[in-house]
């Protein structure tokens, strides 16, 4: 036996679950026919698989698409949080090209499945806010990096808790965060102050809201500023989330509870 054969049986060895990343159905095929158990993660079951854990983004980033996938799994009860599982993935083509040994028991779980899965929104609505925020990460306003900050979720309570700043263009409209003419006008929209709020359907109920929940208590990473700690304390008196595009170093981030359970790289996607 070669050294790389003895690699390769080493990482598979005493595997409880194997995670396949976006397979053909030929594949999912081969691996259900198997005694270890196999998960698909993937965004569609094009494969129609037994056993599936939903992806809401594409995750061009490996370790985020992995935690979810991990996350996922737990969460379903699909794998137990001590197995052993095999995450297999394409790094570098659209094929499954590499695989990644995760001892679940030493798995940091990051609450990103839980923010999709178990908000009050729809987790299409979550998807299609990340989306916009995604999207005027990577291409600014005219050019130009702008910030932004989405309350998902909870609209009622989350009007109670905020006041205008300006006219509201939404007021008494029945427009939603998925339309695609609508994404056009929240990017235009975003450059000014104030946040959106979002109902558990998607609805925009306003633009232009300043958020007064008080911030005592709400413990954000330092260097963040005033737009994710008003994300975090409206997270933590209502049951909203928040999604904040920053202007200063356009990352991406997730509230929920009062706490960051979440933050990606927009030019990674």
């Amino acid at each position: 036996m070669s050294a790389l054969d003895a690699l390769f049986d080493d990482l598979v060895a005493d595997t409880d679950a194997v995670l396949l990343f976006s397979p053909d159905a030929a594949t999912v095929r081969e691996f259900e026919a198997e005694d270890t158990p196999a998960v698909v993660v993937d965004q569609e079951n094009d494969a129609g698989a037994d056993q599936f854990v939903e992806l809401p983004l594409s995750f061009t980033e490996v370790t985020g698409r992995l935690r979810f996938g991990l996350e996922g799994a737990i969460r379903q009860g699909l794998i137990e949080e001590g197995d052993t599982a095999v995450c297999v993935t394409s790094v570098f083509g659209d094929g499954m090209d590499a695989a990644v040994r995760v001892e679940s028991a030493e798995f940091t779980q990051t609450g990103l499945y839980d923010l999709f899965v178990n908000s009050r929104a729809d987790p299409s609505v979550v998807r299609d806010v990340f989306d916009v925020a995604i999207e005027l990460g990577q291409k600014g306003q005219k050019g130009k990096p702008v910030g932004a900050l989405f309350v998902v979720g909870d609209a009622g309570k989350v009007m109670n808790k905020s006041r205008p700043l300006s006219y509201n263009p939404f007021e008494k409209s029945h427009v939603h965060v998925g339309d695609p003419i609508v994404n056009v006008m929240l990017k235009e929209f975003s450059r000014l102050d104030g946040a959106f709020v979002i109902s558990d359907s998607g609805k925009i109920v306003s633009a232009y809201r300043y958020l007064e929940p008080s911030a005592e208590g709400v413990d954000i990473p330092k260097g963040l500023g005033a737009r994710h700690m008003a994300a975090g304390a409206i997270t933590r008196d209502t049951n909203a989330i928040a999604i904040v595009l920053s202007e200063s170093d356009g990352m991406v981030r997730a509230f929920k509870g009062g706490e960051l359970v979440f933050e990606l790289d927009p030019e990674e996607y």
